[in-house]
Formats: C-alpha cells, structure tokens, sequence
C-alpha cells in the first residue's frame, strides 16, 4: 500500500507541476487552437454569430457564437479566449457593470463566467422552464432572469444562488429590465400584453401595468428612471410613471407595430422604431413628434443611441439588413451599409466612436461612428459547415462559410487562402477533381457550382435539376461529374465542358448521396427510399440494389480497393457491403442518432463516421470494432474526410466549424500520462484516483 501511496502522490505532483504552466488566458495563442477537445489539433471557423456585446470599459469584446463565447481585444481585435458552452441557441449575452463577469444566457441556463481567467464561474439553472432574457442590477450584485415557466428569477450572483422568484404573469416573460438606481424591475411578457414592475428588495409587485390592446414588444426605463417606455404590436408607445404605475402619456403616430424603442442619453428624447418602415424621435416631456426618419425599405427592427446621444443607429428588416447612421440633431443620414444581417444585434463601444454589427457574410464589422466607414472584420464566423473535403493533394481543406460563400484552408497551418462565391444557398456536397484543380457542389438552389481553385472563380453553373442538389462527386479520372438530388435523379455531367450527359432515374425518392467507385466504373447511390443502388456508369443502368436500411440513407463510400461500400442512414447504423455480391457483411452501431456521414482511410482500415449528436467515431474495418471516438462538436457532424496520408480526420460540423483530429501513430508518452492522449492534465490524476487501491 506504501508502494502504491506513493506511486499516486509522484503522479499527483507531475500532473500539478504540469498544470501550473498552463495560462489561465490563453492570450494571442492562434484562434485554431483555442479551447481544442481532447485529440483535435485545429478548429476552422468559429461558429454561427448569435450576440455581441462590449464590456463596460470598452477594452473586450464579446462574440456569442453557435460553439461558445469568443472573447476579443477591442482594440487589436485579436482572439483571447473561448468559452465553451452546449448546444443551445443564445439568447443574451451581458457583461457585469464592472466588467468582471460575462452572463451567457441560453435557452436552458445561465452561465456566469470570470473574465479575469475565462473560468467558469456558477451556473443558473431554474426549475422549470427556458431562460428568454436577463439583466444585471447597477450594483452587479443580483441577475435577474424572465422565463418560459412564467416567472421571473433573482439570482445571488456571489453565491450562483436563487434568491427569490417572481410570480403573476400569464405567459412566458419576455423582457426583464432594472431601473437604474435598482430598486425596481420590471417583467414584460409579450402574450399577455401587461409589464409589472417589482420591488426588488422585497419581492413584491408594485404595479401592473395594463393598456396595450396587443403584444408588448420592447420595454425602456429612461436614464433617470422615473419613465418607463412600452412599445407594443398595437402601434402604440405608452410612457409610465415608475413610482406610481400610472401613464403619462401615449405617442401615437406608427401605422404599425413599434418593435423597438431607446432613450437617449439624457432622456428628453426616445427613438422607436416600427415595422411601418420608420424611426420617429418623441419629445419625451410633450410627447410631441420631433422627427420622422425615412428611407428603410423593411420594419426597423432596432434603433440604438450612441453614448453621447449625438448619433442614433438603426437597422431594418431581415431581407436588406440595411444599417443607418442619423445624426440626432438634424435628423439627416450620416452614412448606410447593406452589409448588415437582417435582424441583427448592434452595439455602441463605450466610447462612442465604434459601431459593432453582424454583417450578412457571418463577419463581425466594426465601423467608425464619425465617418461611417468600416474600421475592421472579425472573421472566421460562418454558418452551418455542411461540408468539409480535403484535396486529392492534401493542401486544401474545403468547408461551407454561409449561404453565400465557400472557404478554402491552408490544412498545414489552418489560414484562410481564399472564399468561393456561391449560389446564394448552401452548398450542401463538394468534390475535388482528382488534379486539385477543380471543386464541384451541390447546392439548395438546385443547382451545381464548378469553381477553378487557382483563381477562385466560378467556371460552370450546372441548371437542371428540380430539387435540391445534396451531394456530387468527380469520376477519378476527373472527366465526369456526378450530382444527387432530391428531384430523385442522378445527372451526370461533362466536368471539361460542364454540358449535361445522362440522367440516372429509377429511385422512388430523394438522392441524399453519390460516390464513385476507385476503378470509375460504379457509382453508389444513397436514397430517402432507404435503399442502396449501384449502377453502372458506362450505360447508366442499375446493376444491385441494397436494402435493409431503416431509415433514409444519407451518406455512401467506397473503400479504397473498391471491393467494400459503406452506408449511413437516419438511425444510429452503418452498414458495410461486399460490393461484388450485394451482401451484408456487417452493421455498426453506437451512435445516438443518425450517421450523417461516412469516409473510408486512404489504406482501408478505418471507416469514420459522423453522427447526428456531434460524435466522430472511427471503427476497425476488419472486425467492425469501434476504435476511438471523437467529442467536440456540439451538434450533427454533416461530413468527415480524411487527409491523403490517413495522418488526419476533418469533421465538419452544422454548428459551423471544422475539428482536425489528430490521427498520427503513437509517439513516446510521458510517465504521468495515465489516459495516453499525449498531455498530462487533470483527467489523467482522475484516472489514478478513480484506480486507486485496485
């Protein structure tokens, strides 16, 4: 027992020394290895943009992304940190009044993270019910929360403890909101058309607040609070009296739903903004018009005073996503930008001088208020990764960026080379051409994008199909390309010319997936009819059909010798065929829920597959065993691909990024290394304590 105490304590030590020369903040470390999961060595792109948000001092910002939340220097825009959360979408992201904690609200929780060291703090959790919106008292001390289950939540933001809960309203709370001396919150909820205002160190309601004939869409304490501001789907502003609960007045004049409404700094003036294409400017003491802004061509969706009250912003509709910069004074434009996401979440740098905004491209942009121009990107945001392929030569990795765009990786050092132009819709399926020269895909306008690599630009735009086009492949020779459609057809095309050659027919629904045999002699087909066809190139007639899949099969692959297929389908199943007869040879399960894709190695021994809930897993061919799994990804893993020497596996990801997973031979591994993953670190002291005594 001596022997083994202290075999434990030599470890415990090694692993502690080891930890200690980790950053608590991995500073101006390369974006692509930030925060990695255990046996990944990169992550491109950065996750689909939900929030934004400055801290109060204006020295970081924060990015709420499909993966985490991306801390960034405001002024070198460099990566800081990334803090890892689940899968659900944001809904807020809040820093603390003194800037040491960042709230990171979703659907199910609150999270509070230190932003000193990017730990975890203490997470929120009510109940019952989703979490719709937070705020922080003045005093950083409490967080309130406004929840589905109805109620509202006090949270002790020292101790991650609930404090109190607020009950009365009807319908899901939309909206919390502190007065700003903090003695009052107030509590909208969007169905039942009232908003309450609490006591707040008592717990009690102080007034309800009734009037609006429809839906309460924004609620505003003016900065002195003694006003509060509704703007309602009835068309209406109504401005109460905090301390009484009476109204003030109501300012009419929007011929539609008011949807967003902010006070200027020094509250004489409120802007709205309303679906009737307009911003107004409202006396807030007459409850007078000031002013009508025009030019939005969609409902303004947001209106947002600048700090020093001197410039307004607003952004309008989701189709345009246009931004608008006024100058209160005057009440005339400054400058526009089309480049903005409709619907999207803006903020005003403390200082005033900085305008932040999601640009339709996924990007971050950050404009300089005086002149309206744009300052800088933070790039690296993209939309759902549907795909991710590797060049025949190795050099490339090719990934979906967003609806517009493709991206195309250095895969030695993970850089941006160069973005494809797309259909205007996601490319849902790529191809190389065996030279590297060429990359094919399928896209949801139903269409095909042939792009030259080299200079990044589109050679052909193949029309034709009737139904989204999920998947192409290049015969190995590179002369034919073969595009899989939900119309239920296979068309295959001329890749010199781009002109069409044959139609492939006889499925009885969608075509999820096609693949080339080694030899160009086959092509495989996956089908929402569950089946497995095979057919011959040469004459385009239908050699085998496969059957046996449950559900529809998604994902096709050859292995390398051409003599096995691998499918996977819907459920939580691959299967492997001999292709020379048709037969079964073996089914893999393990994953959770839908194998969305399959890659054979480059020698045939490893099969990898990429499940519904964000799980790669690789499995020994031979005997069918499962030999690793990989976690990370947060949620369904649409493609994987080996690199050309097998040393290599990219997954990509709907969340919108790519894992490189490392899958070099074993290499010497350190005493401390319990688990062998190639770090010493806490899961291996872990290990040894979970053994300890065996």
């Amino acid at each position: 027992m001596k022997i083994k105490t202290k075999l434990f304590l030599t470890l415990t030590l090694l692993i502690i020394s080891s930890l200690s020369f980790l950053p608590c903040f991995a500073q101006y470390e390369p974006y692509t290895q930030l925060s990695l999961p255990e046996g990944a060595k990169a992550r491109f792109g950065k996750g689909s943009i939900n929030e934004i948000a400055y801290s109060p001092n204006g020295s970081l910002l924060a990015v709420a992304s499909s993966i985490g939340v991306w801390l960034y220097d405001a002024d070198t825009y460099q990566e800081l940190a990334l803090l890892l959360e689940d899968s659900d979408n944001f809904v807020k992201l809040l820093f603390s009044p003194d800037g040491l904690t960042l709230a990171s609200a979703r659907k199910r929780a609150v999270r509070l993270w230190d932003i000193a060291t990017g730990s975890l703090k203490s997470t929120l959790r009510g109940p019952t019910g989703d979490v719709w919106s937070i705020s922080f008292s003045p005093d950083g001390k409490t967080l309130a929360s406004g929840n589905s289950d109805k109620t509202v939540h006090l949270w002790d933001i020292a101790t991650g403890t609930l404090k109190g809960e607020l009950t009365g309203h009807t319908e899901t709370v939309r909206d919390v909101s502190f007065s700003p001396d903090g003695q009052t919150l107030a509590s909208s909820s969007v169905r039942d058309r009232t908003v309450r205002l609490w006591d707040v160190m008592t717990g009690t309601l102080k007034a309800t607040l009734r009037g609006h004939t429809d839906m309460v869409r924004d609620v505003s304490f003016s900065p002195d609070g003694q006003t509060l501001a509704t703007g309602s789907q009835d068309k209406t502003v109504r401005l109460w009296d905090v301390a009484t609960g009476t109204l003030k007045g109501e300012l009419i004049g929007h011929t539609w739903a008011v949807i967003s409404i902010s006070f200027s700094p020094d509250g004489q003036t409120l802007a709205t903004g309303s679906g009737d294409k307009t911003v107004r400017l409202w006396d807030v003491a007459t409850g007078t018009l000031k002013g009508e802004l025009t030019g939005h061509t969609e409902f303004v969706n947001v209106v947002s005073f600048s700090p020093d009250g001197k410039t307004l912003a607003s952004v309008g509709g989701n189709l345009t996503g246009m931004l608008r910069l006024w100058d209160v004074a005057t009440g005339t434009l400054k400058s526009t930008s089309n480049k903005i996401r409709g619907g999207s979440v803006v903020s005003f740098s403390p200082d005033g001088q900085t305008f932040v905004s999601v640009s339709r491209e996924r990007t971050v942009g950050l404009w300089d208020v005086a002149t309206g121009t744009l300052k800088s990107e933070l790039t690296g945001h993209t939309g759902f990764s549907y795909v991710a392929s590797f060049s025949p030569d190795g050099s490339l990795l090719a990934t979906g960026c967003n609806e517009i765009r493709m991206c195309l990786w250095d895969a030695a050092t993970g850089t941006l080379k160069t973005t494809l132009s797309g259909p205007g819709a996601p490319v849902l399926g790529v191809s190389f051409s065996s030279d590297s020269t060429t990359l094919a895909g399928g896209s949801s306008a139903n269409t095909v994008l042939l792009w030259n690599v080299a200079t990044a630009t589109v050679k052909f735009e193949l029309t034709g199909h009737t139904g989204i086009v999920d998947d192409v492949s290049f015969s190995p020779d590179g002369k034919t390309l073969a595009s899989g459609s939900r119309d239920e057809t296979i068309r295959l095309w001329d890749a010199g010319t781009g002109s069409f050659k044959s139609t492939l027919g006889e499925h009885t629904g969608g075509v999820w997936s096609v693949s080339f045999s080694p030899d160009g002699t086959l092509l495989a087909s996956g089908n929402s009819d569950k089946t497995v066809r095979l057919w011959d190139v040469a004459t385009g007639t239908l050699k085998s059909e496969l059957t046996g899949h449950t559900y529809q099969v998604r994902s096709v692959s050859f292995s390398p010798d051409g003599r096995m297929l691998a499918s996977g389908d819907g459920s939580d199943t691959v299967r492997l065929w001999d292709v020379s007869t048709g037969t079964l040879k073996s089914e893999l399960t393990g994953h959770a829920w839908q194998s969305l894709s399959v890659s054979f190695s480059p020698d045939g021994r490893m099969l990898a597959s990429g499940g519904g809930s964000g799980i790669v897993r690789l499995w020994d061919v031979a005997t069918g065993v499962l030999k690793f799994e990989f976690t990370g990804h947060i949620e369904g893993v649409a493609s994987v691909s080996f690199s050309p020497d097998g040393m290599t596996l990219a997954s990509g990801s709907y969340e919108g990024t790519v894992l490189l997973w490392d899958l070099a031979p074993e290499l010497p591994r350190l005493a401390a290394d319990v688990n062998r993953d190639g770090t010493v670190n806490i899961q291996d002291l872990v290990a040894v304590a979970a053994a300890f005594g065996e």
